[in-house]
């Protein structure tokens, strides 16, 4: 009984993968990139917060670039690519995320914020324009904003990429 049943199992997991991997539309990594979807240009991020962080826009383009190398098979071109991203940094602030009873931040929260523009020359349909998407992480207000500057950074590039891959090629 155990033995047809798990070959049941295997012959429909066997199903689905060659019906999943025949459509050509959809992959492990989570993606729906049409086949004839090859390249992809993902500009540099400019920087246009009021509060600097020199490294940001490097540390979230180059982030970003590494996701779409990592997740899909597409080539990475300069310019004119099928897919292409375009984006800035817009916000980078520094508030109160909770409070004591004496009225004092217990915790303050890092906020970064960026505009994203998506362009599918083949498929115009799944282009958006202008589209906000926002990371925050949360610190003790013990700390300087200088000591944890670096690894709240980088937890919320992750969130940053995830979000703006999804969006583009995931489709979520």
């Amino acid at each position: 009984m155990n033995i047809r049943r798990a070959a049941a199992i295997v012959t429909a997991a066997v199903a689905i993968l060659f019906g999943t991997a025949s459509c050509g539309i959809y992959s492990f990594s989570g993606t729906s990139i049409q086949p004839d979807v090859r390249t992809i240009t993902i500009n540099y991020f400019e920087y246009k917060a009021l509060q600097v962080n020199p490294t940001l826009s490097n540390d979230l383009t180059e982030a970003l670039r590494q996701r779409f190398r990592q997740m899909t098979s597409l080539e990475q071109v300069d310019q004119e690519g099928d897919l292409e991203i375009t984006g800035e940094i817009t916000g980078y602030s520094v508030s109160a995320s909770s409070v004591t009873a004496q009225e004092v931040a217990a915790q303050n929260r890092l906020t970064v914020t960026v505009r994203v523009s998506f362009m599918n020359r083949k498929y115009p349909e799944d282009d958006f324009e202008g589209s906000t998407f926002s990371g925050y992480a949360d610190f003790d207000s013990s700390q300087s904003l200088d000591a944890v500057q670096s690894t709240l950074c980088e937890e919320i590039v992750d969130k940053l990429v995830e979000d703006i891959f999804n969006a583009t090629v995931a489709q979520w």
